[in-house]
């Protein structure tokens, strides 16, 4: 075990050894550190951070009105209970995890602007090696690990995904995708154009409708929402009735996950009545003279993309304001003063807003390589989502499209806690994953199926993901209800898993 003189010694250089590195200070890496002191005390663990400080995606975003698209009695880890309204700005979302940081020490173990380059596994040393650079300084850091915990999140930072339009150098306002929002973008009294249909441009035009002189939402398809009151009755009269935070968080997240259990199965088994629930929400803010089929109804079933929460139903209160429009049709061209649609019509505008997505990032864009020869993922497969044929020593934290992401943060801390404590009852320095021999004729596929799940970040870069099997072991289900029984149960000496 590392004591704390030790590791203040450690944490002071650039080039240091632990048991386990984690990768990412979001709200996977802090879960992940959270756990692993708490289950796994005896190992040393760092985690490295490109950013200035935690929070990955709640620190990174600022564009006006940033909040969660799910509930935060879910959304929030298992062990720190929730109090607040259940959609959460970043903000508060901050907050949380700065509590979850100090109050169980963690801050000693991160140190934050560390980008790391590359990674190697070496089979002679057994362990890994970390390579790159601190961002304050420039000055080139390298780490060693027995394991190696990826909690980076899945998508690129620095860039936001932006369609590469026709004359788009044509038009003379300003281009902006909400990743990368300009502190300074004054869009005042402004006619602001958002394109996308997400839950990325239902936060931004409800958030500054009031200040532009217009904003339109120009979106190519309708998306599905669920409005209602950003409250939950059940966790605000257990307080009412003075019940602990820990037993109305518990509770509230049985419930959440109950009725969210309910409807993405009905969602499945009857498409056509949960559509027409969906959509007699919108209705219900938008009346009946609102052409709710052409901008709402959307051409795929329930659930195959992510369904957003509009709190309040900001997002329509702003569209019966008159502040906000919606225009569904498909770009032709940027213009000097807007965009010409495909229907030949033209809509102006001072500032465009491309929420159009974000481009995927295969863990974290990191160099990695065994033996110094590069590994390309999308020659594995993958064990749960978690794990990948042939790579040792690594775990890869990718959440749930249909549920919150923290909810597989909690399920694959507990999975690698325990394997990591396995390996040092078995006395092995290595496990990874490979196929059985009754795996070897088993149907590969890509890492999700597009019939079940499809969004575009997905799909347009689906190449560079990790393939699939048809087995449960060989893919990652997308089913918290599912893996919150399984995970636990993996039994760590199964065939699938070599150790050394």
């Amino acid at each position: 075990m590392t004591d704390s003189t030790e590791l203040k010694k450690l944490t002071a250089e650039n080039d240091a050894h632990f048991d386990v590195l984690i990768v990412g200070a979001g709200i996977s890496g802090i879960g992940a550190a959270y756990h692993l002191k708490e289950q796994s005390p005896n190992k040393s663990f760092l985690v490295l951070e490109g950013l200035e400080s935690f929070g990955g995606t709640w620190h990174m975003h600022t564009y006006p009105g940033i909040r969660s698209d799910s509930d935060l009695y879910t959304f929030g880890y298992r062990f720190k209970p929730w109090i607040g309204a259940p959609i959460a700005s970043a903000d508060e979302i901050l907050g949380y995890m700065g509590e979850v940081i100090e109050e169980n020490d963690l801050n000693k173990h991160i140190r934050y602007q560390h980008h790391i380059s590359s990674a190697n596994w070496s089979n002679k040393d057994q362990c890994w090696t970390l390579e790159g650079i601190r961002k304050d300084t420039g000055e080139a850091v390298r780490f060693t690990a027995n394991f190696l915990w990826m909690c980076q999140g899945y998508y690129e930072h620095a860039k936001g995904y932006t369609p590469d339009w026709p004359g788009m150098d044509s038009f003379k306002g300003e281009i902006i995708h909400p990743q990368t929002w300009p502190d300074d973008l004054n869009y005042k009294d402004k006619n602001v154009l958002v394109i996308g249909s997400g839950a990325t441009a239902a936060t931004v035009v409800p958030a500054i409708a009031a200040d532009t002189k217009h904003v339109t939402i120009l979106q190519r398809s309708p998306t599905y929402f669920i409005p209602g009151l950003n409250e939950n009755p059940l966790a605000d009269q257990l307080r009412l009735l003075k019940i602990d935070e820990k037993w109305i968080h518990e509770i509230s997240r049985r419930q959440i996950l109950h009725d969210q259990d309910e409807f993405t199965h009905r969602a499945m088994s009857e498409p056509e009545v949960v559509k027409e629930e969906l959509l007699e929400g919108v209705r219900a803010f938008l009346g009946d003279d609102y052409d709710i089929e052409k901008h709402f109804t959307p051409t795929y079933r329930p659930w195959r993309q992510r369904i957003a929460f509009v709190p309040n139903g900001d997002i329509f209160e702003g569209i019966n304001s008159g502040k906000a429009s919606v225009v569904t049709d498909e770009i032709e061209r940027f213009t000097e003063d807007g965009i010409l649609l495909k229907s030949g019509k033209t809509q102006e505008a001072d500032i465009i807003v491309t929420a159009t997505g974000f481009n995927l990032s295969v863990l974290g864009g990191i160099n990695f390589s065994i033996d110094d020869k590069p590994v390309d993922f999308a020659d594995t497969v993958t064990y749960r989502g978690m794990m990948f044929t042939g790579v040792p020593n690594m775990v890869w934290v990718f959440g749930y499209f249909r549920a919150s992401w923290t909810l597989r943060v909690d399920l694959v801390a507990d999975f690698v806690c325990r394997l990591v404590n396995e390996m040092d009852k078995k006395k092995v320095t290595s496990v990874r994953p490979e196929l059985r021999p009754e795996d070897k004729d088993m149907t590969i596929s890509s890492w999700i199926d597009p019939e079940n799940f499809n969004p575009g970040y997905l799909m347009r870069s689906m190449h560079l993901m990790p393939k699939r099997g048809d087995k449960p072991e060989w893919q990652h289900t997308q089913d918290y209800w599912l893996e919150k029984e399984e995970l636990p149960k993996i039994d760590l000496d199964d065939a699938a898993f070599v150790y050394e």
